[in-house]
């Protein structure tokens, strides 16, 4: 193994000899003496075999080659800082890695927000994210591949608190055939349509939640592909209002006039797994969950292109 010559303290202290404008107030703000940050400099300067600091007058400037070294050695001090905290968390509890498993009903813009969050309250706690249909949730969690998880039911033996409750719209083309009927629909009318449907990513128990029981119907992977048939006119499907809203401000989707079951609420609930209980990473993680899905009010407006009664193709 190759030994190094410089020290990364070294590196520190001619990077505070540039912060703080010259060897005094560098040697203030390390609680060293003057001669020991210069003695370090200079040792520093002789074992990597540069000049880093030129004199001019009573200031000590970066040479070239100096502002170069200086970039690659901050970002190696910044790395150790992390690697700091990274150990201190790790002694506090703190989880180096954390399973997020999320039902893909839940909104991509909250769960974002809440990501972000959490970087920033535990950036050195790795996040494994999979995202699932229906009973893959609960597998998940009965399997224990999740540490956190946002599903639709809480399974048996666990606890969970409810996040927010998802409204689901049926909607299809403007020129669907059930558009053009004119007049309020029942379930009958919609059995003789194509149904786009959501497959269940689970597979021991897996559930058709929707479904009318039609051997007219699509299945499909994801919300948005399913969206993006309804709004081709391939068939009518129920989708969460937060997804299809800007179709349906646009117009290129109409909500069904159905006169039972035109929209659904389905309920999602953060639930933690393992049999020690969540860690300090695992809490702070549902905290941030919490309180990205608190703004959902202000993400799906009750009202607005949703409400409004859409003229007849």
């Amino acid at each position: 193994m190759q030994v190094l010559k410089t020290t990364l303290e070294q590196w520190r202290v001619l990077q505070a000899v540039v912060e703080y404008g010259g060897y005094a107030q560098a040697a203030a703000a390390l609680h060293r003496s003057q001669s020991a940050v210069s003695y370090m400099v200079a040792r520093l300067q002789e074992q990597a075999g540069v000049e880093l600091l030129a004199i001019e007058g009573r200031k000590a400037r970066l040479t070239g080659n100096g502002k170069a070294l200086l970039v690659q050695a901050s970002e190696l001090l910044a790395d150790a800082h992390r690697l700091e905290q990274l150990a201190a968390r790790l002694e506090q509890g703190w989880e180096a890695e954390l399973r997020l498993v999320v039902d893909v009903a839940f909104p991509t813009p909250l769960l974002l927000q809440a990501l972000t969050q959490f970087t920033r309250a535990a950036g050195q706690t790795r996040i494994q994210l999979s995202e699932v249909v229906l009973s893959g949730a609960d597998e998940a969690l009965l399997a224990q591949r999740a540490d956190v998880l946002i599903g639709t039911r809480v399974p048996a033996g666990y606890l969970g608190d409810l996040l927010l409750d998802v409204d689901f719209v049926a909607v299809a083309h403007p020129s669907h055939p059930l558009h053009r009927l004119g007049r309020e629909l029942d379930a009958e009318d919609l059995k003789r349509e194509m149904q786009i449907v959501l497959r269940d990513s689970g597979t021991l128990q897996p559930r058709d939640e929707g479904w009318l029981g039609s051997m007219l119907r699509w299945t499909v992977s994801s919300m948005e592909t399913s969206a993006a048939m309804v709004a081709d006119g391939l068939g009518f499907a129920w989708l969460p209002r937060h997804l299809i809203q800007k179709r349906l401000e646009e117009g290129s989707i109409w909500p069904l006039p159905l006169g039972k079951g035109q929209s659904r609420r389905v309920p999602l609930y953060l639930v933690f797994g393992g049999a020690a209980g969540p860690g300090p990473a695992a809490r702070q993680l549902g905290q941030v969950l919490r309180q990205a899905a608190g703004a959902m009010p202000g993400l799906l407006d009750e009202g607005g292109a949703i409400a409004q009664e859409q003229p007849q193709a």
